[in-house]
């Protein structure tokens, strides 16, 4: 097979698994699995198959190294993606359409069915050229990652099948870069979705009574958003950070009232944010504890979700997985930035674990469209991202 058929065997492969549905809330998961048995096949990877719950398969592809008792690389991305209105695109959101420009456009183009498509046409490609490799090479495809991973990822790091596979580094998804800096993560802020309801007085619309859920939501609204404000004037000050670098906070629900004239009895918000790994979780967790004391009687905290601090992985001289990818990156003349993701990601899972983990998107002077109307990336960016994956593995999958 020459470099042209190969190049238009990744970009059929790539629309290919663009085109499966594996979209919340009911994904196609059994079509993925299909479709990468298939990929194994072809390139004769061993493939196994992982239900830790029912319906949700995690997929693990492995190629062996030449001394398969060092520690294994792992490269992982995840096949689940967000729901997309046909209505709101300009092309389907599940058709691959490519422009002339080259522009593939569908969700989960950029997050992250690229990424399994990068690493096993590099391993085509590197396998195809006689290479061999030190260590074992895993592509793993987890399930569930957009709704928090607990029933992919997560069970797969706690389970016997993952403690076997050895795993010695991850690479992960990180951001598109619209730059022509590649970014580079090597942590993640973790999530808090917290829950304030106030109650107090109910009654007619008329009375001007003190201590009504309104006054006190009030306060709660205004702590929270003075300190959103804190946060995004770091940002602004400094023009070496990025918005990971801050906690984020967003108010996202507001609820209570059923009637114009009438007095609730109870009203509520429900706050996101998103908590640099730097910052001291327990100052403000007590710091909440606080603005809700401060809005009076009757005021309750609720954590929807409270991920513990992210341990983030070490960059410099002292991380061999550090060093040897900054090197595949230097020789493939790829200007580099490290970042804190801005999200959480599935590397979290596997930073707990003790193993290091970088996140990684090799693709650069594009949109950031994770997420968004008419998601994409093209077809020369998808090639790029093989042949520098084929330049990492042969850096990282062959370190002592």
């Amino acid at each position: 097979m020459d470099h042209k058929q190969l190049d238009d065997l990744a970009i059929e492969n790539f629309r290919q698994y663009l085109r499966i549905k594996s979209v919340h809330p009911n994904p196609d998961y059994a079509s993925c699995v299909s479709f990468f048995r298939t990929q194994a096949e072809s390139t004769d990877l061993e493939f196994f198959v992982h239900e830790f719950v029912r319906g949700k398969p995690v997929i693990v592809m492995k190629w062996d190294g030449t001394d398969p008792q060092l520690p294994a690389v792992m490269l992982n991305s995840h096949m689940d993606v967000v729901p997309a209105s046909k209505d709101d695109w300009t092309h389907d959101p599940f058709g691959a359409d490519m422009d002339e420009e080259g522009r593939i456009f569908a969700r989960g183009a950029q997050d992250t069915k690229q990424l399994a498509i990068m690493a096993v046409e590099a391993v085509r490609r590197l396998k195809m050229r006689g290479v061999k490799l030190r260590r074992n090479v895993l592509i793993t495809v987890m399930p569930d990652e957009e709704i928090g991973g607990a029933d992919g990822m997560e069970k797969f790091v706690q389970s016997e099948d993952f403690h076997k596979l050895n795993v010695g580094f991850e690479l992960d998804e990180g951001p598109v870069s619209p730059e022509e800096e590649y970014a580079v993560t090597n942590g993640e802020r973790s999530s808090w979705k917290v829950k304030v309801r106030c109650r107090g007085f109910t009654g007619h619309g008329s009375i001007p009574v003190p201590g009504t859920p309104g006054e006190k939501l009030r306060i709660v609204l205004d702590r929270f958003m003075d300190f959103r404000q804190e946060e995004l004037d770091k940002l602004q000050q400094d023009p070496n950070l990025w918005m990971a670098d801050i906690t984020s906070t967003n108010l996202t629900i507001v609820e209570g009232g059923s009637a114009l004239n009438v007095i609730p009895p109870e009203m509520s918000a429900v706050f996101d944010l998103r908590i640099n790994p730097l910052m001291d979780f327990d100052k403000l967790e007590e710091k909440i504890w606080q603005w809700c004391s401060d809005a009076g009687e009757g005021v309750e905290l609720e954590f929807l979700a409270k991920q513990d601090k992210v341990p983030t992985t070490l960059i410099g001289a002292d991380n061999k997985w550090w060093t040897a990818f900054q090197k595949a990156t230097e020789k493939l003349e790829m200007k580099i930035k490290p970042l804190i993701l801005p999200a959480t990601s599935d590397a979290r899972f596997i930073r707990r674990a003790g193993i290091p983990a970088l996140g990684f998107m090799p693709i650069n002077n594009t949109p950031l469209l994770p997420h968004g109307i008419d998601e994409y990336i093209t077809a020369a960016s998808l090639l790029r991202g093989i042949d520098i994956f084929q330049g990492v593995l042969q850096e990282v999958a062959n370190v002592l």
